[in-house]
């Protein structure tokens, strides 16, 4: 089930219809951002690939804006305890993959991995679809707006270890931000929050967002923490 400003005819759809005004950067920000603005890894030309889309939950609580997260059951294979938006990839009755695929597949997700109740979000913009070459994932960033608050929490044990909210406020926050070093090396921006370390994709993404909406603040790039910081 979708809210009615998510459908026309039948169709999925995004809408922009009375969002609240404090979005208005993150609107602009995925209106006019390039791909290679968002990430150096993107979809291969030759259209391999497993398309996925995740869902990038603007919600307003105590604290003002946030963003709703969720961390991966540390029995899974691949990304296990890594914190991460909902998502995953698409099933054929989500339907194209060029078209409202992507956006019935982070709804879905959502659904299936946190509780959400989809009728209460509004979907309002999509990023380019980007590349994560370690599981050979193409993903469509979905971004709603959480406009009808609804209950979440860990659907399944084996899948997801918890389901949280963390405020804009914290993730600007130059204290909670650092540069997370894999093993092999690399090298990209993490978030501090929640007793969790946001790492990789999701961490990009973030901070992509923060930096093109003017959100984010001067941090120090030179603090850094392996892959394996606990609050």
């Amino acid at each position: 089930m979708t809210h009615a400003s998510n459908t026309h005819n039948g169709q999925l759809v995004l809408s922009k219809d009375g969002l609240p005004g404090w979005l208005d950067p993150v609107v602009h920000a995925v209106e006019t951002v390039e791909p290679p603005q968002l990430s150096r890894f993107l979809p291969p030309a030759d259209g391999a690939g497993r398309q996925s889309a995740v869902l990038i939950l603007f919600g307003e609580g105590e604290r003002g804006p946030e963003l709703l997260l969720m961390e991966r059951a540390s029995s899974l294979r691949s990304h296990a305890g890594q914190p991460s938006f909902p998502g995953g990839a698409l099933d054929p009755e989500d339907g194209d993959p060029k078209a409202e695929g992507p956006l019935r597949a982070a709804l879905r997700e959502a659904e299936e991995e946190t509780g959400l109740d989809p009728s209460g979000v509004q979907l309002f913009g999509a990023l380019p679809k980007l590349y994560i070459p370690v599981s050979g994932f193409v993903v469509t960033p979905v971004l709603g707006w959480w406009q009808v608050p609804s209950p979440v929490g860990v659907v399944d044990p084996n899948e997801t270890a918890r389901v949280f909210t963390v405020p804009v406020a914290d993730l600007t926050d130059p204290a909670n931000r650092a540069t997370a070093v894999h093993p092999s090396g690399h090298r990209g921006p993490a978030f501090l929050v929640e007793s969790a370390l946001v790492w990789g994709f999701t961490a990009g993404i973030i901070d992509r967002l923060l930096h093109f909406a003017g959100w984010e603040r001067p941090w120090d790039r030179d603090k850094q923490v392996p892959l394996d910081w606990r609050a």
